[in-house]
């Protein structure tokens, strides 16, 4: 496969799996899929095809990082189709930890599908956004933050 296909197959595979996150929340198969690393092979598959060639430059831009190095990786083909497609796998890793964190917090699937979103195509602006969402939802959960009140000690200095 050439190097721009592969690029392209990188968000292809990802795609079926963002939108059952996306569009069908609750669903039990979704759930299923949430909760499995499987989804992200077939993308990290598509990464090592790309890495493989390029792997020289790919390990001394990120062994010595740089912007220098980077700079050079991407000007490869192969280098930024596999950035991109590392790029895919880890939102695609984010997404479905979002999803199981909304699950387990009760966040409503109409606010998630929009930052879902927002996660496919800026992923450190929606996981930023989740993550003050998943603050809040978790504040609103937990029981009252205040220590249960003690008995006032008796003469003999004992709790009665």
């Amino acid at each position: 496969m050439t190097t721009p296909t592969l690029f392209n197959l990188a968000f292809t595979l990802a795609a079926p799996f963002w939108a059952l996150l996306i569009l069908a929340p609750g669903w039990r198969w979704t759930d299923r899929i949430a909760a499995s690393p499987l989804p992200m092979v077939p993308v990290l598959a598509v990464y090592a095809a790309l890495a493989i060639p390029v792997f020289p430059q790919l390990w001394a831009a990120v062994s010595h990082p740089d912007l220098a190095g980077f700079q050079e990786l991407l000007r490869l083909g192969g280098g930024a189709g596999a950035i991109w497609a590392q790029v895919i796998a880890w939102d695609l890793f984010l997404g479905q930890w979002m999803y199981r964190e909304a699950r387990e917090l009760g966040i409503h699937p109409l606010v998630m599908g929009p930052l879902l979103l927002l996660t496919v195509l800026l992923s450190p602006v929606g996981v930023l956004l989740f993550l003050a969402l998943r603050a809040g939802a978790r504040r609103l959960r937990r029981p009252d933050a205040t220590p249960p009140r003690q008995p006032a000690p008796t003469a003999a200095g004992q709790h009665g």
